[in-house]
């Protein structure tokens, strides 16, 4: 644990803007700027990080003095440390796309975020199937509708003393969400373009906001939604970041070097075909598989 000398105090990064940071410690936000060792070392501080800021006892800015370590970051919107990534999938306008979401869970496993399945626009059409989809690989699903309040208090329960973000297709109603569980955020929406099926991106930089006694990460939009470089998944790592698939995995006949493709005697497909993992999940999971199934780790340094 870092010591705190006196004129000093350790926050969470907020908002970050044209050079400006905002920390906010003790029930009070700071203005401070990054020291200048930061930049030699090519370090950014990114919303979300934990840090240490040196008080000024003069009208100058404070400084941010200390990047506490990052136990998670997303490159694009730039944000760390979150617990949580609700994943917002609506009902139609857009239609789900199931390739997209488990990129999504699989990548939030790999980096120690819980995924969240948020099924909106529960009132347009059913969803149950992706209900029943998600719930058997384990994730947190939620039931929702932005226009109805269907699904906030559950969603108000996950949030509580946690650092979460919102993400999803451009369209899948985010943002109505985030008014539901609480009507002072304000935030834009946009109704969905007919023409094109989606909407308008409406958040242009990522803020920490207070919501349901946490903070959620108010972000761009879906497709501009980016880990690490090094979060990238190993095609020996996949099957792990695909939690239905752990019970099965020792009892694969070729355990460990199962691929769990075409294998003879693989659990994994058996549990498919008896309908304990979603075909959907498996299908997305050989798809991943064939894009990094070539892929060499020091292709990633």
């Amino acid at each position: 644990m870092t010591n705190l000398k006196e004129n000093q105090v350790k926050g969470i990064l907020i908002k970050g803007i044209g050079g400006f940071y905002y920390v906010e410690a003790a029930d009070r936000v700071y203005e401070c700027k990054a020291r200048g060792s930061f930049r030699k070392e090519r370090i950014t501080p990114l919303v979300g990080d934990h840090v240490v800021v040196t008080l000024s006892g003069d009208d100058s800015y404070h400084a941010i003095e200390e990047i506490l370590p990052r136990k998670n970051c997303l490159r694009r919107p730039p944000v760390a440390n979150l617990d949580q990534l609700f994943i917002v999938v609506s009902s139609c306008q857009p239609t789900p796309n199931a390739l997209v979401i488990d990129r999504l869970t699989a990548m939030a496993v790999k980096s120690g975020i819980q995924p969240v399945i948020v099924l909106n626009k529960a009132d347009l059409e059913s969803v149950d199937v992706w209900k029943e989809a998600y719930e058997k690989a384990g994730f947190p699903t939620i039931v929702a509708s932005g226009k109805t309040g269907q699904g906030t208090e559950e969603i108000r329960k996950l949030l509580a003393g946690k650092t979460s973000a919102f993400t999803g297709n451009s369209g899948v109603g985010k943002s109505t969400l985030l008014n539901a569980l609480d009507a002072s955020l304000g935030l834009p929406t946009q109704a969905i373009s007919q023409k094109l099926g989606r909407g308008k991106h409406t958040t242009r930089e990522c803020t920490l906001l207070h919501v349901a006694d946490g903070f959620v990460a108010d972000t761009p939009g879906f497709a501009s939604l980016e880990f690490d470089k090094s979060d990238i998944i190993m095609k020996d790592e996949l099957a792990d970041c695909f939690p239905e698939f752990e019970p099965y995995l020792e009892q694969c006949r070729f355990f460990p070097s199962c691929r769990h493709l075409n294998d003879k005697g693989c659990a994994v497909r058996q549990a498919v075909e008896d309908g304990a993992i979603a075909e959907s999940r498996y299908s997305s999971y050989k798809l991943l598989y064939e894009e990094v199934k070539d892929v060499a780790e020091w292709q990633l340094k």
